[in-house]
C-alpha cells in the first residue's frame, strides 16, 4: 500500500504577505503589540493565506504575555515578582525574534505557553498558498 508524496519544492509567498506576517510579530518592537496583529488579523481574515494564522498568532501570543505579566505583580510583593517579570521580558523579545525569523522564511512559529482565543491554526491542506 504505497502512498504518493508531493516533492515538489515550495515556492516562495509573495512579499507582501510575508511583509505582512512579519509585521504582525514585530510589533513587540513597535510599540504595539496588541493593536498592529489584531488590526492585520481583522483585515486579512478572509484571505485564504498564511498572513491571518501569523496575526492571530503573534496576537495571542502578547495577549498571553499580558496576563502572564498581570499575574507577576502580586508577586512583587514577596521580592520575585521583578524576576518573574525581566524572565517574562526577555522571553518576549526572544520568542518574537524567533517568529519573526521564522515569518521571514515563510514557516509558522507556535508560541509556548500561549492561550489561542483569536483564531485557529488551520489544517495544512486549506492554507492556499499564494506561491507564484
Amino acid at each position: 500500500m504505497s502512498e504518493t508524496i508531493d516533492i515538489t519544492p515550495p515556492r516562495p509567498i509573495d512579499s507582501s504577505h510575508r511583509l505582512l506576517a512579519i509585521f504582525s510579530h514585530a510589533a513587540t518592537f513597535l510599540g504595539a503589540p496588541l493593536i498592529i496583529p489584531l488590526i492585520i488579523y481583522l483585515v486579512t481574515k478572509k484571505d485564504r493565506t498564511i498572513v491571518p494564522v501569523h496575526a492571530a498568532e503573534a496576537f495571542n501570543f502578547h495577549l498571553s504575555y499580558a496576563i502572564w505579566a498581570l499575574l507577576c505583580v502580586p508577586f512583587l510583593f514577596i521580592g520575585i515578582g521583578a524576576l518573574m517579570l525581566g524572565v517574562l521580558a526577555v522571553a518576549t523579545f526572544v520568542l518574537a525574534i524567533i517568529a519573526i525569523v521564522k515569518a521571514a522564511n515563510d514557516e509558522v512559529f507556535r508560541y509556548p505557553l500561549t492561550l489561542r482565543l483569536l483564531g485557529e491554526l488551520p489544517p495544512r491542506e486549506e492554507v492556499v498558498n499564494d506561491r507564484r
